[in-house]
């Protein structure tokens, strides 16, 4: 059973697991892109812990900031970045789960948002097939993202 809460700092220690070296060219750790908020004073951005079975399990980052405007003109959508998942809990399908889960979140918390973006490395396949899987559309356009060529994504909500 999967279900998404605002990270907490007790989640810490549950979102605080090891990327190996391929997942690592494709996203921050939680640590990383708390680190990144934490640096900017970030207020557009919101980190959400992905529970499965009420244990944290993964994690991600909604960003309201000027960011998602590389990949949408749309003023009222949120980036969704860093997304993982605990390597030990890969593979039950919590990242398919937790994607199409996210909608709903955005919409009971964030009412104005009516658009979900993000990035997906081309070389990320499991990744982009998980966004597919969850109703996330690709539409042709790309970007150079800091591992290569990247699909760009959305979800109207």
């Amino acid at each position: 059973m999967i279900h998404l809460e605002f990270f907490k700092p007790e989640d810490l220690s549950g979102v605080s697991y090891a990327l190996d070296e391929n997942q690592m060219r494709f996203t921050a750790t939680a640590q990383q892109a708390l680190q990144s908020i934490s640096e900017r004073d970030d207020n557009d951005a919101f980190p959400v812990t992905i529970f499965y079975n009420d244990l944290p399990a993964g994690f991600f980052v909604l960003d309201f900031g000027k960011d998602k405007l590389e990949i949408t003109d749309n003023e009222n959508s949120t980036l969704l970045r860093s997304l993982s998942v605990n390597p030990g809990m890969q593979g039950k399908g919590i990242g398919k789960a937790a994607m199409l889960e996210v909608g709903h979140f955005v919409r009971n918390h964030f009412k104005t948002c009516d658009e979900i973006v993000l990035a997906v490395n081309q070389k990320n396949d499991s990744a982009y097939h998980i966004y597919l899987m969850a109703g996330y559309i690709y539409d042709g356009k790309t970007r150079i993202g800091r591992s290569g060529p990247q699909y760009l994504m959305y979800k109207k909500l």
